[in-house]
């Protein structure tokens, strides 16, 4: 059958349901895959513009997962109130909202009753509740989904950052990078790379955590006690890891094209040049765990919302990158997928 696309509305004050709503006004998305929107379809789409000249856009409204119809566009109801909600002003009933989708959502995921998830945004602050205490979806679902560790990777096309520690204070970075950490985060990298992208023997860098990468440790020790050595490591066990390099040079000429995937070592190290780089079409994947979860790479946009005028090109990416995902964990377990799609994005060609 269809892979089955669990999707979560994230806040709904933000551009979370505008970028839904537009992504699946092209039907064709039916052929490639079941989408499971979380929410009750009038609360979400009732106010967005419609076409003269086009289809309207419908939702077959279940109570639960198990009740979806194959090929058509899913909507299962996890909440009962009426939401009086204002575009761009997060409340606390568009953070209870965003919180119930994604919940009903992953408890289907782990049910077996979806076949991947794609999130929309959250306000990581307007989210928080005494059964959510994480702060972001990341934490949420790696806990959730009881993985030991998993690894925030955003990739478009042959460009793949992932970052080593997650949401945390800038000042308790150096604390964190320890080489079990390292270890840990490249063993994820290495695999996903090669069960979820096809990519048989991946190269992957490895960036400093000091300007110029300590600079022979001048500018930091860090390098060479605990990045260095980690590297070193890897290489020994067949893997081909490489580095640390200083981050903006990396970047800046070009060089991370020579490889198929970059382990920064705190988000902004990463996110800035991956979204400076990939803004429009980046997609978030977690690595790491038992299922597959994709996002679109962007927030949840509040001074956009009610105006639609949001673009949703990211979203649209994370929901073919989820296909894809599918696919390939099915070739991978000898399970003939229903329709035989392209080849994943990306990956070195030599």
């Amino acid at each position: 059958m269809l892979p089955r696309i669990g999707i979560s509305v994230g806040d709904l004050a933000g551009i979370g349901p505008e970028i839904i709503y537009k992504t699946f006004l092209d039907a064709r998305l039916l052929k490639f895959c079941t989408p499971v929107v979380y929410g009750t379809a009038t609360v979400l789409f009732d106010d967005f513009p419609r076409s003269n000249d086009a289809e309207p856009l419908t939702f077959r409204q279940v109570r639960e997962a198990a009740d979806i119809a194959p090929g058509k566009h899913n909507a299962v109801t996890c909440w009962e109130d009426d939401f009086h909600l204002t575009p761009g002003q997060p409340s606390q009933a568009s953070g209870t909202a965003a919180r119930q989708s994604l919940l009903a959502a992953a408890r289907d995921l782990k049910a077996g009753l979806l076949d991947a998830l794609v999130t929309a945004p959250i306000s990581k602050e307007n989210t928080q509740a005494d059964d959510f205490r994480y702060p972001g979806h990341t934490e949420f679902l790696t806990s959730f989904f009881e993985a030991r560790e998993s690894l925030m990777l955003l990739a478009c096309d042959e460009l793949r950052v992932a970052t080593a520690t997650g949401h945390i204070p800038l000042k308790d970075v150096p604390g964190r990078v320890t080489k079990e950490l390292l270890k840990t985060k490249l063993q994820i990298l290495l695999k996903s790379l090669k069960q979820d992208f096809g990519i048989e023997k991946p190269r992957v860098a490895v960036l400093g955590l000091n300007p110029h990468a300590g600079e022979n440790g001048l500018l930091g020790t860090e390098e060479q006690s605990v990045v260095t050595p980690v590297i070193q490591q890897l290489l020994h066990d067949g893997h081909l890891v490489y580095g640390p390099y200083p981050a903006d040079g990396y970047f800046g000429t070009g060089q991370y094209r020579q490889f198929d995937a970059t382990l920064s070592l705190y988000h902004d190290q990463g996110l800035i040049p991956f979204k400076t780089l990939a803004f429009e079409r980046g997609v978030n994947f977690t690595a790491g765990l038992p299922v597959i979860r994709t996002s679109p790479d962007h927030g949840t946009a509040y001074g956009l919302a009610g105006q639609f005028k949001a673009d949703e090109t990211s979203f649209r990416e994370a929901l073919y990158m989820a296909c894809e995902l599918v696919r390939q964990r099915q070739l991978l377990a000898g399970i003939k997928p229903l329709i035989p799609g392209p080849p994943l994005r990306g990956g070195r060609h030599e």
